[in-house]
């Protein structure tokens, strides 16, 4: 028998030891992979665990479609919730952002965002599937559009301002926003083109969407390779949320965003 995302969302939520070590063994390496790429200090995985097994925590509330992808994306979403991140010496807001940025593709802003969330070119060409080469190319052209409207400039300025950035674009959704399953059948390839020419028209204007089209690729690049803990790795976060160790009966399986 498979022990799916959904069961462990539903464990979870009452409080099952079978839910908790589920995701303790399958997720603390994401959230230690997390805090590593956004060299959070001060932030342990410890306390965000105790976060997250908070009752009023909204993570294990509900699972659209496509499971895992989308629960690790709001997994994501809650842990940088907790950084308090520093100010940066020059602050640059979403509207100014947009405005520059307006004459960009939809793929080009993208690629300018994702220097928002610490992505060297390299990693960022690997995710979005194109030479690192031609994403500088865009890095530089969106540093330009960015100069020429604002007062004060520097060539980090979107990484500095990726934080808080990334939180206005976040608040920024509509009703007519997508839903995850539209990024996903874009990133799987099961898009057809007049659908994909449907979201284009919205996603050029749309922040949000473009935000959240990154997140989903991070998540994609974050689950790459991960490995679960081992029973001994696992114990001292069970000890630490008062998790009773269970026999394993299931296969736990990640069903990599399978419904």
């Amino acid at each position: 028998m498979i022990y799916t995302c959904y069961e462990m969302a539903r464990d979870c939520r009452a409080d099952k030891p079978e839910g908790w070590s589920y995701f303790i063994s399958q997720y603390v390496p994401a959230i230690r992979k997390l805090l590593q790429h956004y060299r959070v200090a001060g932030l342990s995985v410890e306390t965000v665990l105790k976060a997250l097994r908070k009752p009023e925590s909204s993570l294990f509330q509900s699972l659209e479609s496509a499971p895992e992808r989308w629960f690790v994306a709001e997994m994501r979403k809650l842990v940088l919730l907790q950084i308090d991140p520093p100010k940066p010496d020059i602050p640059l807001d979403l509207e100014i952002v947009a405005a520059a940025l307006e004459p960009l593709t939809v793929v080009e802003k993208q690629v300018a965002w994702i220097e928002t969330m610490n992505y060297t070119a390299a990693e960022t060409g690997v995710m979005m599937r194109m030479a690192a080469s031609t994403v500088e190319k865009i890095r530089s052209r969106s540093a330009e559009l960015i100069r020429g409207k604002s007062d004060a400039w520097r060539a980090t300025i979107l990484a500095e301002n990726g934080f808080a950035l990334g939180r206005e674009a976040s608040a920024s959704g509509t009703k007519d926003c997508l839903p995850v399953r539209d990024f996903l059948d874009v990133l799987d390839g099961r898009t057809t083109w007049p659908k994909r020419d449907q979201m284009t028209n919205h996603v050029t204007a749309c922040w949000h969407c473009i935000d959240h089209f990154c997140r989903m690729v991070e998540v994609l690049e974050l689950l790459r390779g991960l490995k679960p803990l081992t029973e001994a790795e696992a114990e001292p976060y069970r000890q630490l949320l008062g998790v009773a160790k269970v026999k394993q009966r299931t296969s736990w399986t990640r069903l990599l965003g399978k419904a």
